[in-house]
């Protein structure tokens, strides 16, 4: 068979370690036997992140923004131990905040769903997606140590140089730490605008979460915004197809879901949306089968695996060891990067191999062939687990035999 042709490049951000790894091998076993794959390469591993100053990060979101289209790979956020062991430069700031400010983008995140793998909350039936923010607050922070005897002061200087000012805490008894976060309302404005797109689009409820009780300015400027843009914007879009946007605090929802049967949206400021959906994947069976998409207010999209690079697992490959990594996430994210380049080309095949693809890789495991973090999980009978390799071979026979 002819490879399938493409006519516009996707962006292709590569990343770190075990990932990195089962980057090629999907690229080799599952892709280029099939696409003529056309791809602007970006090199985000950890070791040329340093060399060029990170400079790379920027060129590579630059980039999607060019093409609308790209697909990353796990990457490392280096902390001490990782400035020590790379010998970097400076611990570099995550390259997926680096790309999502750029973008201006809103996270989707929502896990594959395979017979036989229940999830740890029974009553949970259709997934249940989160939209994280992905501008600003403890991402975008500035912090201090303080020292015992300081005052720290929440200032604002107006375009006159007027100052309003605001007691933190006299830290007068002991030393402390401070931290100051911000959002602004273009921000908040694109990610509530996305959310209601993706509700539209997917024909789902959309939930809204934060703490306003308590951040009366901060988080109450959230739920203004939303309202405000839903009122004006989308309510009766919404009703003509009968979904609906509520919105609760977060402590509220997550009791809500917890007792729920899933299948909506839940929009999450963005730390709640990183610890949440993080609790989502869990519970509905692996991190490595949580998909994730960065889409951005003009329709720019960026689509990668929630998880990180499995460092545990490739200092074993290092040491030439066998590893059983799961993939599921990381094909997804090249599934739907080509199906969405397929959709905006007008390309079908490129949007059939995807679709075929995803439903090659349940199967696989449906049939009992899986890594091995799944094989606990599992309820089918007869099953079996094998390596990386072993399980993206499987993946392509299930495909040659659809």
């Amino acid at each position: 068979m002819s490879k399938i042709q493409m006519t516009t490049p996707i962006v292709e951000l590569d990343g770190d370690e075990m990932t990195r790894v089962l980057w090629q091998w999907i690229k080799d076993i599952l892709i280029i036997p099939y696409i003529d794959l056309k791809s602007e390469y970006y090199d985000l591993g950890l070791p040329y992140r340093d060399e060029t100053n990170d400079k790379v990060t920027v060129d590579a979101a630059e980039a999607i923004k060019k093409y609308g289209v790209g697909v990353k790979c796990a990457t490392i956020t280096p902390n001490a131990q990782r400035v020590e062991e790379y010998n970097l430069k400076e611990m570099w700031k995550s390259p997926n905040g680096t790309v999502r400010a750029i973008l201006d983008g809103t996270v989707f995140r929502e896990p594959v769903i395979v017979n036989g793998i229940k999830p740890v909350v029974s009553n949970w039936e259709k997934p249940i997606i989160i939209a994280r923010h992905a501008y600003g607050d403890v991402y975008k922070n500035v912090e201090f140590k303080v020292n015992e005897g300081e005052t720290a002061e929440l200032v604002v200087t107006d375009k006159e140089g007027n100052e309003r000012r605001q007691t933190i805490l006299n830290f007068k008894n002991s030393g402390g730490i401070v931290q100051g976060l911000h959002n602004i309302d273009a921000s908040i404005e694109s990610f509530a605008r996305a959310c209601f797109e993706y509700a539209l689009d997917k024909k789902q409820d959309l939930w809204f979460s934060s703490k306003d009780t308590i951040s009366k300015t901060y988080d109450h400027r959230f739920k203004d915004i939303f309202a405000e843009i839903y009122e004006n914007e989308y309510k009766e879009k919404f009703e003509k197809i009968g979904i609906e946007y509520f919105y609760t605090l977060i402590d509220d929802a997550v009791a809500r879901v917890i007792r729920s049967k899933g299948g909506y949206i839940w929009a999450c400021k963005n730390y709640d949306g990183d610890v949440m959906s993080d609790m989502l994947a869990t519970a509905f069976g692996s991190l490595a089968m949580m998909t994730s998409v960065l889409v951005s207010p003009d329709g720019k999209y960026e689509y990668e695996a929630a998880h990180g690079t499995v460092t545990r697992h490739y200092y074993r490959y290092r040491d030439g060891e066998e590893t059983s990594t799961n993939p599921v996430a990381t094909i997804f994210a090249w599934t739907g990067a080509l199906r969405k380049r397929g959709s905006l080309d007008g390309i079908d095949a490129l949007v059939e191999y995807a679709d075929k693809m995803e439903a090659a890789t349940i199967k696989t495991i449906e049939d009992g062939i899986m890594t091995k973090d799944l094989v606990a999980l599992s309820t089918v009978e007869n099953k079996k687990g094998v390596n990386s390799k072993e399980f993206l071979l499987a993946i392509k026979e299930t495909f040659d035999n659809m």
